[in-house]
């Protein structure tokens, strides 16, 4: 196996591919070297000498800048690396992308729904509008797992803490994707629970709802009945009878709406399982069916690759708010914009937000950008969107399956067993994470690395999406795990 992987001509580092030691010698792209340093898996070595204040190139872009002298072979890292990002930018739109050309129609099992959407899961969901009543859900969900099976795909509850003593946005947020995945398309039945005096309430739920199918819909107010456990009973029965009709059919892939998100990444994250991510995306495009990329603060530093990407100036405008609100928000309050890479990420090869966001914007493969869309906000284009939401891997997943998503791919480096509302399909960057945590891992793209070509792989995401949408359980379903979190915005009351 080859020891280096130099990802762009320009680059003045190189990926160790494998543990190396000082002194060894090394090669990349027709550089050969020796290490000066111990250098781990996943990091940077610098194919040629880097001097003080100088750019570092990765994926043929600036990761950061030389803190001082670092020698050939140098291990480049955060002791030695700072990075280039500043605050609130503005930008000029340089419109390059690849027109989508239409593929081979395919297909997969799911269940239509009358808004023309197709659920990919049949489920069963009890969706609390205020954390008073987690204890009810989750006493209702143990109670209801009598009704699964014979077209009840599973029975969940979602709880949260949130849904009063909020204000404003912060609370209308929270209002929005509760009201999101209460007519999600993976819902064969829903009971909104409330308890009756909470200012995200069940009416407020349900003006937020829209047109919604009442067949699958039912709402209780605990403060209302003598005994809210034994009304919820009665109302899931309810719906669990009219879910037994449902029958998957044949759908076409331009129905699936498939979010994009990566956490706990290394150093091969953004070779190999986010280009995987990204190829599959183009083959889901290419169908006429849509994915959604998020977590903007790791888009900082390769925020012009997709604003360039966008196809229209509106959308450009639209990106560019995305990127530059977002930043306002760490201003607000008082936090610093950069803060990130994570301990895990650092641990994993990435120095900086740079290194990072470059690796993570892959996932979106080449399309062209067609929409952008607030948090909370359901999908409307068909195509690559871009959606406003934190980082972190639980709020995130939760707002890819609030606009729609029935699916999340989550590609990681070091793993993560958690779940979303929807089916969270785990891509690993590596073999040995793949090999050691077979009860995490979904798909394995570190086999880019050992031989496998990256259309080959992405096309065997696309089979494996497809098989998930026809209902093949992913590991987090086999473990029986399901998470939701909102994103908390404003002050508690």
């Amino acid at each position: 196996m080859r020891e280096l992987l130099r990802i762009s001509p320009t680059d003045n580092v190189a990926v160790a591919l494998m543990p190396l030691s000082k002194g060894d010698k090394a090669e990349a792209d027709g550089i050969t070297l020796t290490l000066q340093d111990d250098v781990p898996a996943g990091h940077k070595v610098a194919l040629e000498a880097i001097h003080a204040g100088e750019k570092v190139i990765k994926y043929g872009f600036p990761i950061g800048e030389a803190k001082c002298d670092i020698p050939q072979g140098g291990h480049v890292h955060v002791h030695n690396l700072h990075t280039l990002l500043s605050g609130e930018l503005s930008y000029a739109y340089h419109p390059t992308y690849p027109q989508v050309t239409p593929a081979v129609p395919a297909v997969f099992q799911g269940y239509p729904r009358k808004d023309g959407r197709v659920g990919v899961r049949n489920e069963l969901w009890i969706l609390p509008t205020v954390g008073c009543v987690n204890d009810v859900a989750r006493s209702l969900e143990r109670k209801a797992q009598s009704l699964a099976g014979d077209g009840v795909e599973g029975v969940f509850a979602f709880t949260h803490p949130y849904g009063c003593s909020q204000m404003s946005e912060d609370q209308e947020n929270t209002r929005n994707v509760l009201a999101d995945l209460a007519t999600h398309p993976n819902v064969g039945g829903v009971l909104v629970l409330g308890l009756g005096c909470e200012n995200s309430g069940v009416e407020e739920i349900r003006k937020r709802m829209g047109d919604y199918d009442q067949d699958r819909v039912r709402f209780l107010i605990s403060q209302q009945v003598e005994d809210e456990v034994e009304e919820g009973m009665k109302l899931l029965k309810e719906l669990a009878d009219h879910m037994r009709s449902e029958k998957r059919v044949p759908c076409p892939a331009s129905k699936l709406v498939i979010g994009l998100k990566c956490g706990g990444s290394d150093g091969f994250s953004g070779i190999t399982a986010n280009p995987v991510i990204g190829g599959f995306s183009d083959l889901l495009i290419a169908q006429g069916g849509s994915t959604i990329l998020t977590e903007v603060p790791e888009m900082f530093g390769a925020e012009t690759i997709l604003m360039d990407r966008c196809e229209t100036k509106e959308m450009f405008d639209k990106t560019v708010c995305l990127i530059n609100d977002f930043k306002h928000y760490f201003e607000e309050h008082h936090q610093t914009i950069y803060e990130n890479p994570s301990p895990g990420n650092k641990a994993g090869g990435i120095s900086t937000l740079e290194d990072k966001a470059l690796g993570c914007t892959q996932k979106s493969g080449f399309a062209p950008v067609k929409d952008v869309l607030r948090y909370g906000q359901k999908v409307q284009a068909q195509g690559l969107n871009l959606l406003s939401a934190p980082g972190n891997d639980l709020v995130a997943a939760t707002a890819l399956a609030a606009s729609g998503a029935q699916i999340v791919l989550f590609s990681t480096g070091r793993g993560t067993p958690f779940a979303s509302p929807v089916p969270t399909v785990k891509i690993a960057s590596n073999s040995r994470l793949a090999n050691m945590k077979k009860g995490w891992i979904d798909f394995n793209a570190g086999e880019l690395l050992d031989g496998k070509t990256l259309p080959e792989l992405s096309q065997a995401l696309m089979d494996f999406v497809l098989a998930t949408a026809g209902g093949r359980e992913v590991c987090s379903e086999r473990n029986g795990y399901h998470d939701m979190a909102i994103f908390k915005t404003g002050v508690t009351l």
